[in-house]
């Protein structure tokens, strides 16, 4: 029994270690890897990175996937926000960090959530319609607990402070004036 645990985790070990790839082979690889869906700039570079390939190769390879279109970091910025707001629902502060963590630049950034007014009256739509399902979820008796929770929800979920506390005062309207 303990040699198979000992062989076991030898197993594990070896497929964690590096991958050694050629440039060529990692260039390849990648143009696949972003043919198939949007990819950041960032994402390319922490794969050839596991996959061994030195500095110098690893931003001319991204150079290379940049010029022929492979990956584009606005294009990648811009398909992210619209996925994160509209399917999954997060706010905008969630997105940024998401965006960060994929190694997109600060101005991209910018760029791409700069909103118009309609576009904020949806993102609170969306909120609104969020708290009010997680409303209906809480089992809770005291008003401020919920209120509590509400809140707490909707800034894990990367909205605003204030847009959250707004949108929790109106869905709890009637139930906050009936504790008082």
């Amino acid at each position: 029994m303990r040699k198979v645990r000992e062989t076991c985790s030898e197993e594990v070990a070896a497929s964690r270690m590096r991958v050694s790839k050629t440039p060529e082979k990692a260039l390849q690889d990648l143009m696949r890897y972003a043919a198939r869906a949007e990819r950041s700039s960032g994402d390319a570079l922490r794969l050839m990175r596991r996959w061994g390939i030195d500095e110098t190769a690893r931003q001319q390879i991204l150079k290379k996937l940049q010029q022929q279109h492979f990956i584009d970091d606005e294009r990648f910025a811009q398909a992210y926000v619209r996925e994160k707001l509209h399917l999954a629902g997060w706010g905008i502060h969630k997105i940024r960090m998401g965006l960060r963590l994929k190694g997109i630049d600060k101005a991209i950034i910018e760029r791409v959530l700069d909103f118009s007014a309609q576009d904020k009256q949806e993102n609170e739509q969306r909120l609104s319609e969020l708290l009010t399902r997680k409303r209906r979820s809480l089992k809770e008796d005291c008003v401020y607990k919920i209120k509590d929770k509400l809140i707490r929800y909707g800034m894990s979920r990367g909205y605003e402070y204030e847009s959250v506390r707004e949108v929790v005062a109106e869905i709890l309207r009637d139930e906050l004036n009936d504790a008082e």
